[in-house]
C-alpha cells in the first residue's frame, strides 16, 4: 500500500480513537469498574502508531526519520497508556490527586508530544496530494487536536504547537505542507478564537 494511504489510515485512526470518550456513557459498564470504551481504547495506540510506521516504511524514510518516529511512538504509547489507566480509575474514584496529575496533566503532555513527533516524521517522509478526501482528513485532524487540547487542559501548549507547525508548513510548496497547514492552521485559529471568546480555555464539557 502507498505511503499516502497508510497516512490516511493513520489520520482516520487518530480522529476516531481520540474521540472515543464522546461515545454515550462509554458504551456501558464492562466489569471491574471499567467501561467498554476503555477496552476499545486499548486499540488506539496500535492503530495510530502501526499505520504511521507502515507509512514511513513504505516511504523509505531515513535514519533520522526512524529515530524521530520511534521516540514519538514511545511517548505516544506511554502517554496514552497513562491517560487511559488514570482516566479509568478516575471514573470510579473521581478526579482527585494523583488521578488528575496522571490523567489530565502528565499523560496528555507526553501523549501530545508523541503525536507531534510522529507528525514531524511523517511530514518529512511522505509526499501527499491535495484531494477533497485529504483536505477533509486534515480538517478532522485539526479539529481533533483542538478538542483534545481543550478537554485535556493543554490548550495553551496545543495552540503554540499548532501555530508552530502551521508556520513551518506555510513555507512549503508541496501537498504535504498544504495539508499540514490546513490541519494545524485550522486548529490554531480555533484555539485562539475559543480563548478570546471565553477569556481563557475552560474545557467545553465544563461550561
Amino acid at each position: 500500500m502507498s505511503p499516502a494511504r497508510w497516512t490516511a489510515l493513520c489520520a482516520l485512526a487518530y480522529n476516531l480513537g481520540h474521540h472515543l470518550g464522546a461515545l454515550p456513557g462509554g458504551l456501558g459498564p464492562a466489569g471491574g469498574g471499567t467501561r467498554w470504551v476503555d477496552w476499545l481504547d486499548l486499540l488506539t495506540p496500535y492503530a495510530v502508531v502501526g499505520t504511521a510506521l507502515a507509512a514511513l516504511a513504505a516511504a523509505g524514510t531515513d535514519r533520522r526519520g526512524w529515530w524521530t518516529a520511534l521516540l514519538g511512538a514511545g511517548a505516544y504509547v506511554q502517554g496514552h497508556g497513562v491517560h487511559l489507566a488514570a482516566n479509568s480509575i478516575g471514573n470510579v474514584r473521581g478526579d482527585a490527586p494523583p488521578v488528575h496529575l496522571w490523567d489530565e496533566v502528565l499523560g496528555h503532555w507526553i501523549w501530545y508530544s508523541g503525536v507531534l513527533l510522529l507528525v514531524l516524521a511523517l511530514g518529512r517522509a511522505v509526499v501527499l496530494r491535495v484531494t477533497p478526501a485529504a483536505v477533509l482528513l486534515a480538517l478532522a485532524s485539526g479539529l481533533t487536536w483542538t478538542t483534545n487540547g481543550l478537554e485535556g487542559t493543554t490548550a495553551v501548549g496545543s495552540l503554540v504547537a499548532a501555530a508552530g507547525v502551521a508556520a513551518v508548513a506555510a513555507r512549503r510548496r508541496d501537498g504535504t505542507g498544504r495539508l499540514l497547514l490546513v490541519a494545524f492552521g485550522t486548529s490554531a485559529v480555533l484555539l485562539l478564537g475559543y480563548g478570546l471568546w471565553q477569556g481563557g480555555f475552560p474545557a467545553p464539557s465544563a461550561l
